[in-house]
């Protein structure tokens, strides 16, 4: 199994519980590189990505879809998992998840 097949399978499981608090400032997300998922409380995995700068992507352009779509769900029923790739660690993992 590929170490990115590995590292999805493990965001995507990771209980609500385990999972961060989101807030609109987003000031709790790494900058570094990575996959993220947004689950909710009871219906689950609701979103899955990756990009290369986690902060960057909640408070850029992406910040108005995602608050858009989240806006139908109360704040403390949605949680985020972050998993942050060091480039420099594990230059091939990056590019193995451009492939997923």
């Amino acid at each position: 199994m590929f170490l990115s097949n590995y590292l999805l399978d493990a965001i995507a499981f990771t209980s609500f519980e385990q999972c961060q608090p989101l807030n609109r400032r987003f000031d709790n997300i790494s900058r570094s590189p990575g996959i993220y998922a947004i689950r909710h409380k009871t219906e689950g995995l609701l979103y899955i990505g990756k990009a290369q700068n986690l902060r960057s992507r909640f408070s850029g352009g992406h910040k108005a879809f995602l608050w858009a779509w989240l806006d139908k769900y109360r704040d403390e029923d949605v949680r985020i998992a972050v998993q942050a790739i060091s480039h420099w660690e594990n230059p091939g993992l990056l590019l193995e998840l451009g492939r997923c």
